[in-house]
């Protein structure tokens, strides 16, 4: 039996919960979680935000724990390995996406918590695709989080080649964005944090941003117009996105890893004109999270968290649901 922590309602609280896995299937592993991120989509998904939440809901998709049983299938792993596992427990690894590396765009990949039975357990199980070993020198206890908010907005480095000489913008320090600057910063880029909180300004500079400017300043964002090859934005309010978009060069891209409900009200002179660009992007592959777990190791990235045993949980979603968790949360055994 595994033992988990569940919601068995809409907004309800987590309670202990067991169930039976049955048979390790034969592409499968099975993983001893020993830390597991909460990501803001664990509180979307216990909510039934987004519709199709289903019950008794157990939690979890930033996972790091260690490997204790594999199925008969399964080559790449072996008994003790330490890996994670992140948005995905599954792919088709049949399509055109899985075969060219982009399982992360799969139609029938199946999310770990969704349908799924997540990682707010002492064991969650998984196909062995979609876990990814974890390399000696990683710090554990925060790499959870790497694993959904990290690898999202570590991914448009790397699908739009992103270059060390690029002036990059993030909009939004919060779980995603404090990430995005230490990955920027590493990646050679010329950084500048879009904050609302002056109380964030200095601690986006120890982060990585070299320069700050306030997202509630018309005259101050005008004021850098033409500045930046890429914007990544990782909030999830309407702004005046007319006003980013001209922050752009000529060429530049507004892209967006945080899930704006609202429709984008844009101009598309400010786009023709400029020949600037639109896009999105989810969580990325097996490969480029293994790519990004590298770079984290050669440059000491490391989320900024905050821990609670597995047992108080619901103090840890509570925390979360405040928006004063500094900056992401991991739980442990």
């Amino acid at each position: 039996m595994i033992k988990a922590y569940a919601a068995f309602e809409a907004k309800g609280e987590l309670k202990p919960f067991e169930y039976d896995p049955g048979k390790l299937k034969q592409d499968e592993v099975e993983i001893d979680v020993l830390y597991c991120g909460i990501c803001h989509s664990d509180l979307s998904v216990i909510d039934n935000d987004w519709g199709f939440s289903n019950y008794p809901l157990v939690p979890g998709h930033e996972v790091v724990g260690k490997i204790a049983k594999v199925g008969e299938n399964v080559k790449k792993f072996s008994e003790g390995q330490i890996v994670g596992l992140g948005w995905h427990s599954s792919y088709c690894n049949e399509c055109e996406q899985c075969k060219s590396g982009n399982q992360n765009l799969c139609a029938g990949q199946q999310a770990t918590i969704v349908g799924h039975y997540g990682g707010f357990a002492d064991k969650v199980r998984a196909q062995a695709e979609s876990v990814v070993a974890i390399p000696d020198g990683v710090d554990l206890e925060s790499a959870g989080p790497l694993f959904c908010g990290g690898i999202t907005v570590f991914n448009p480095l790397v699908q739009f080649d992103v270059k060390p000489t690029d002036k990059v913008a993030v909009i939004g320090i919060g779980g995603l964005g404090h990430m995005a600057l230490e990955f920027l910063n590493a990646w050679g880029c010329e950084v500048t944090a879009f904050t609302s909180s002056e109380n964030k300004r200095k601690e986006a500079l120890d982060l990585g941003a070299h320069h700050t400017l306030n997202s509630r300043d018309e005259k101050e964002i005008e004021a850098a117009a033409g500045s930046f090859d890429m914007i990544i934005s990782t909030v999830n309010v309407t702004l005046i996105w007319e006003l980013y978009l001209n922050t752009l060069k000529p060429k530049g891209r507004l892209h967006f890893v945080g899930a704006t409900l609202e429709p984008l009200n844009i101009g598309a002179f400010s786009l023709i004109t400029g020949q600037r660009s639109i896009s999105g992007s989810p969580v990325g592959s097996p490969g480029t999270i293994a790519k990004m777990l590298d770079f984290t190791k050669l440059h000491q990235i490391k989320p900024v968290i905050e821990k609670y045993k597995f047992e108080d949980v619901n103090k840890a979603i509570e925390r979360l649901r405040s928006g004063k968790a500094h900056y992401r949360i991991v739980l442990y055994h």
